[in-house]
Formats: C-alpha cells, sequence, structure tokens
C-alpha cells in the first residue's frame, strides 16, 4: 500500500524545463506601475554612473544647508547654468544624479537665484524644467516642499503666472514663493546656511537704490528682470560645450 503511495506521488511530480530562448520577461508580469518603477531605477542607476565633473564644476547646482523648516536645500544659481550648450536630456541625468547621490532621502527645497539671468544664455526654457520635474519619481516629487524664487523681476513674475501654468506642473507651480530682496530671504533661510554669490549681493543692492525696476517702471539696461524663456534646448550646441564650458568657468 505505501509502496503505491510513493509510486503515485512521483508520477504526478515533473519538471519543464525550457530552452533559454524560450524564457518568460519576469517585466511582463508586473503591473503597470511597477515596470515603471523599474524603468526609473534603472535609468537612475546609469546617471549615477556617468561622469558630471564638467557640470559640477560650474557650481550651478549645489546642496547646502537647510532652510528653517529643516529641509535641505538645493541651490540653483541661474547665471552659472549654460543652457545654449548643454541639452534637456543632459540636464535631467544630471538633476537624477545629483537628487539621488547627494539627497536620498527627506524633505527638501529649491532656491533658485534669477539675479542677472539672460533668458538666450542660462534659461533651459519652462518646457525642460516641466519634462525634468515630470519625468522625477513621485517620492522626490512629493519631498520637494517650496521653490524660492529669487530676484524674479515683474516680468518673470508675469511669464510664470501665464505660461507657467500651461509649461510647469501644478504641483510645483504651487509651490514657488517669490523672494524679492535677501533681507525677506532669511525669513525662511536662516544666514550662513547657503552661499550667497557677490554678484547676487551686488545685484540686491542695486534693486535696493532702483526699486521700480523689480514692477518695469524704472528702465532696464542691464536686463536684470529678463522673462524666463519657453524654448527648448534639445541638441542645441551640444558640440560648443568644451569651449562653453572655459567661458562660463
Amino acid at each position: 500500500m505505501e509502496t503505491n503511495q510513493n509510486q503515485n506521488q512521483r508520477e504526478d511530480f515533473s519538471v519543464l524545463v525550457l530552452a533559454s530562448d524560450l524564457g518568460i520577461d519576469g517585466r511582463s508580469l508586473l503591473s503597470q506601475s511597477e515596470r515603471r518603477a523599474r524603468e526609473e531605477e534603472e535609468e537612475w542607476h546609469e546617471c549615477v554612473e556617468e561622469d558630471f565633473s564638467d557640470l559640477e564644476a560650474l557650481q550651478a547646482f549645489r546642496l547646502q544647508g537647510s532652510d528653517r523648516s529643516g529641509s535641505r536645500i538645493l541651490r540653483i544659481v541661474g547665471k552659472y547654468f549654460p543652457a545654449t550648450i548643454i541639452s534637456g536630456e543632459r540636464l535631467k541625468r544630471y538633476v537624477f544624479h545629483k537628487l539621488r547621490t547627494e539627497l536620498p532621502e527627506g524633505p527638501f527645497c529649491i532656491l533658485y537665484m534669477h539675479s542677472t539671468v539672460h533668458s538666450e544664455d542660462n534659461n533651459p526654457g519652462m518646457s525642460i524644467l516641466r519634462w525634468v520635474y515630470e519625468e522625477l519619481p513621485s517620492d522626490y516629487k512629493e519631498r520637494l516642499q517650496v521653490v524660492y524664487f529669487l530676484h524674479p523681476g515683474l516680468r518673470s513674475r508675469l511669464a510664470i503666472a501665464t505660461l507657467g501654468r500651461l509649461f510647469l506642473s501644478g504641483s510645483v507651480y504651487w509651490k514657488i514663493k517669490y523672494v524679492s530682496r535677501l533681507q525677506y530671504l532669511w525669513d525662511d533661510i536662516k544666514k550662513g546656511q547657503v552661499e550667497i554669490p557677490e554678484f547676487v549681493q551686488e545685484h540686491d543692492v542695486v534693486l535696493e537704490h532702483r526699486p521700480l525696476t523689480d514692477y518695469g517702471i524704472e528702465p532696464d539696461p542691464l536686463r536684470l528682470t529678463g522673462v524666463p524663456s519657453v524654448d527648448y534646448t534639445f541638441g542645441r550646441y551640444e558640440d560648443k560645450w568644451s569651449a562653453g564650458t572655459r567661458e562660463y568657468m
């Protein structure tokens, strides 16, 4: 009796061996959100491996200190960003690399310094910024608390108020906080937490003596309040990177 039961168990058990070219890709069994998360993980890993030393040397993006709410600060100096010689795709990979390696967890904020930015030279365009933001993993979007926009100027405010609704995601559009002067920035960020470039401080002094420049009433011969561009920079002047980097540095 026992022998017959063992024989039946052996007959019921079988092993199916597939050739390697007939194997099933496990990703096809994942849900759409799971596949997306895996693709993001693979893309972020590739960004970590890429060499961004040339962009690091420009100091346009730096993690420095925390605001008064305890959020880490990603300082972005617009003037340092060579928009005409870096593609939107490489900008995205660099931002991913920066966040993945230096800001893996916890809330963070962005301090964007628009001082003396020229839209044709330093601004990647709102379309690019929206695309980069939308490509971020959802947890980073949730962890972004506020975007401090220093020295926006009237035309920048109007451009963002109108075009921003079209080109910026609603979740980031409502996080923008305009800061017209450095003295107001200290209400949210304690002095000494973030390095303020000398030209930003000088620009702040100019605006103190010419306050109507912010509102477009006083002339703006130095183009201190330029309008952010909405153009794409994909592939523009990519071959000029080496020479352009030396010029900006």
